[in-house]
């Protein structure tokens, strides 16, 4: 590849080449913007000693529930405690992908990027 650089797969959407949006070039792998908000790629490890959002995983935001994973119950935790940690409405966080896996993805409505991050590392410490 002749001087060009290697897009993130994450950022083309929404992008056009003559105008790449910055914003996202400093976002970590896995928070993605959308139209109508931004979406989360999670690792979801359910029957943890405590409720927890902890460190990146690859491409993805591992957190720890102590919810099982019966009748979506984990599923619930984690919107629930997203939405705590996001400070926003419950309806605004919704699973999109992932419903009886552990990896899943969570829409967050009406949120920017930098403003999901930013809570995100508010609740960290």
């Amino acid at each position: 590849m002749h001087g060009r650089k290697k897009l993130n797969p994450q950022s083309r959407a929404g992008n056009s080449p003559s105008a790449p949006d910055t914003s996202t070039a400093s976002l970590p792998a896995f928070l993605t913007t959308q139209a109508d908000g931004v979406t989360l790629a999670i690792k979801l490890q359910p029957r943890a000693s405590q409720n927890e959002i902890g460190a990146v995983s690859g491409a993805e935001l591992r957190i720890k529930v102590t919810a099982p994973p019966v009748d979506a119950a984990a599923n619930e935790a984690l919107l629930r405690l997203l939405a705590e940690r996001l400070d926003c409405a419950r309806g605004k966080v919704e699973l999109i992908r992932g419903h009886t896996a552990r990896h899943k993805v969570v829409k967050i409505h009406g949120l920017t990027a930098a403003a999901v991050l930013a809570k995100l590392i508010a609740a960290a410490d």
